[in-house]
C-alpha cells in the first residue's frame, strides 16, 4: 500500500482508507480495538494516534477475522500474540492463522483506563480537540467502561443511561457478556449530567444528535467527490476536508448561539 509524503497516516486517515472494504468500521470501533490491547499506535506529543503500514495490516486482518470469521477478540488477540493456548476455530475451510506478514505482537494494554485518569474533566475534552487543532479526534483517551462504570464516572443513576440509549445518544458494544462504552458515550453522559442539573432530560437533547446527523450528511456531500476518487491521496485529503469542515461548524455554532443568546444577557 502507497502511503504518499509522509510514512504514517491519522486515525481518521486510516478510517478513510478502510471504510469502503469494512463499510461497518468506525473510530470508536478504531479506539476500541486499541482499549483491548490488539492496536498499540505510536502517538504524536500532543497525543494523536499515528498509524504506520504494519498498524494498518494489523487493522485489516483483525477487521477480517471478525467479519469472515466471528472469532471473539479473545481469540484473534491470542493469535496475534501467536499464544500455543489459542482455542481452535473453524470458519468455513479457511485458514484463520494470523498470517505471516501480520507485525509482531504490540506490548498488551490494560483492557479499561480508569476514568479519572484517561479523561478530562467536563469541557477539557472540547478544549484540548481545539488547542490540537482537530474537531473531530476526541483526543487521546482509549476507554472501555462497563454499564456501572459509565454511570459512576458520569454520576447519573442507571435509569437515566437507559434513557440516553433509548434515545439514541449513547451507544453500547456487546462483549462477551457484557456491553462496553468507550470515550464518546463517557462524554455524552458527562455532559448530559451536566444538563440533568438544570432540568433538562435526555429526550431533550435529542435535538443536538438530530442537527449532528444533519451536519455530517451534508459535509458528507461536500468531500464525497474525493471519497469517489478511491486512491490513498485523495481520501487523505477527504479527511482533511472533513476535519476543517467539522472545526468551522463548531465555531459557526458557536457564532450563531452567542448571536441568539444576546438578548438574554443581564
Amino acid at each position: 500500500m502507497a502511503m504518499a509524503e509522509r510514512a504514517h497516516m491519522s486515525i481518521g486517515e486510516v478510517l478513510s482508507l478502510l471504510q469502503e472494504e469494512f463499510p461497518d468500521v468506525t473510530i470508536s470501533k478504531i479506539r476500541f480495538l486499541e482499549s483491548q490491547g490488539l492496536l498499540v499506535p505510536e502517538r504524536t506529543p500532543s497525543g494523536y494516534r499515528k498509524f504506520y503500514e504494519p498498524d494498518i495490516e494489523r487493522l485489516r486482518w483483525i477487521l477480517q477475522q471478525q467479519r469472515n470469521n466471528f472469532l471473539p477478540l479473545r481469540v484473534i488477540k491470542d493469535r496475534l500474540e501467536g499464544r500455543a493456548d489459542s482455542e481452535p476455530v473453524e470458519a468455513d475451510g479457511e485458514d484463520t492463522a494470523a498470517p505471516a506478514a501480520a507485525p509482531e505482537a504490540q506490548p498488551e494494554t490494560p483492557s479499561r483506563s480508569a476514568p479519572s485518569a484517561a479523561h478530562p474533566s467536563r469541557g477539557g475534552r472540547a478544549a484540548r480537540a481545539q488547542a490540537t487543532g482537530s474537531a473531530l479526534d476526541s483526543g487521546p483517551s482509549a476507554v472501555s467502561l462497563t454499564r456501572d462504570e459509565l454511570a459512576s464516572s458520569a454520576g447519573l443513576p442507571d435509569k437515566i443511561i437507559t434513557e440516553l440509549e433509548r434515545y439514541g445518544l449513547v451507544t453500547g458494544y456487546p462483549m462477551g457478556r457484557d456491553t462496553l462504552y468507550d470515550e464518546e458515550a463517557l462524554v455524552v453522559a458527562r455532559l448530559a449530567a451536566g444538563f440533568l442539573r438544570y432540568g433538562v432530560e435526555a429526550r431533550h437533547l435529542r435535538m443536538y444528535k438530530t442537527a449532528a446527523e444533519r451536519e455530517a450528511s451534508f459535509f458528507e456531500q461536500v468531500v464525497l467527490p474525493l471519497v469517489k476518487q478511491r486512491n490513498p491521496a485523495a481520501r487523505r485529503q477527504a479527511a482533511d476536508n472533513l476535519t476543517e469542515l467539522a472545526s468551522l461548524g463548531e465555531s459557526l455554532r458557536g457564532a450563531m448561539l452567542r448571536n441568539a443568546l444576546k438578548s438574554y444577557s443581564l
